[in-house]
């Protein structure tokens, strides 16, 4: 496998540099600008995330006003966003930031993954984007285009897939980490396209992609579904008095923590 995606190196970092980085967390490598936006970006569509990223930077623009801020107010400036967890843990990190790393954002990888909320992937991202650091950062955009180039069909849901395919990347790492990175990533969202035909004419590695060339690609990757969700029934009280309407805080653990509701009982679950 090795051999086979050294070939596609050159032409996604070729064909990267020459994308417009139209984005507003694109228009520089500053870590805490990347760190931000990555976050985001986590079970968010980019279009959904420009005006919440360029908001919280208008209120936050440095990592020590993050760590500041009141959670009251993060959690307004995150209001839409979602999974509001990501939010607690940037302002986590922002504090250990400022108490261990004298405000500056780590530089290394290693380094990256002792703060809250940073895994591998985002841990990669940051390291190889503003310190070009040759680490990979495999997201599932990564996961589905490097499936199809070997024409793996690897559960791509599965952790042992995801640590393959790290492994793999990590030995043919350029030293435009960053582009390389960024070079996968922006395959797998404009042209190796999920659930649907992706724009193979467009690919710029396409006549290394063996998936293209089996006509796998509307099989590959394989995504084994996940066991039904949960779902819960409940019945939601509208107190109005006057014009005051009442609501509550929710538990300080669990889902939607410490935000406000609507006055609910749960019915019953299936």
């Amino acid at each position: 496998m090795k051999q086979e995606l050294n070939k596609i190196v050159k032409p996604i970092v070729k064909w990267y540099q020459k994308q417009e980085k139209e984005l507003p967390w694109k228009q520089d490598k500053e870590p805490y600008h990347i760190w931000v936006s990555e976050i985001m970006l986590q079970q968010t569509r980019i279009e959904a995330v420009k005006k919440y990223y360029t908001r919280f930077m208008q209120e936050l623009p440095t990592i020590q006003d993050l760590a500041d801020v009141p959670e009251e107010k993060l959690l307004k400036l995150w209001e839409g966003l979602g999974y509001y967890s990501r939010a607690r843990n940037l302002k986590k990190a922002a504090i250990q930031i400022e108490q261990d790393y004298q405000g500056k954002m780590p530089t290394t990888y290693t380094e990256l993954l002792k703060l809250s909320g940073i895994g591998e992937y985002t841990a990669g991202a940051i390291a190889s984007i503003s310190y070009n650091e040759k680490v990979p950062a495999v997201d599932g955009n990564v996961l589905r285009v490097i499936s199809r180039l070997v024409a793996s069909k690897a559960d791509v849901l599965l952790p042992e897939t995801k640590r393959n395919i790290t492994k793999k990347l990590l030995e043919i790492m350029p030293e435009e980490a960053g582009d390389f990175n960024e070079g996968l990533m922006e395959l797998g969202e404009k042209i190796c396209i999920p659930n649907t035909i992706p724009l193979c004419e467009k690919c710029p590695v396409q006549e290394f992609c063996i998936a293209n060339q089996k006509k796998l690609t509307t099989q590959i990757p394989v995504r084994i579904k996940k066991q039904k969700r949960k779902v819960e029934t409940k019945t939601v009280f509208i107190l109005k008095y006057k014009n005051q309407i009442a609501i509550r805080k929710r538990a300080k653990t669990g889902i939607l923590a410490n935000l406000y509701e609507f006055p609910n009982i749960t019915r019953n679950c299936i």
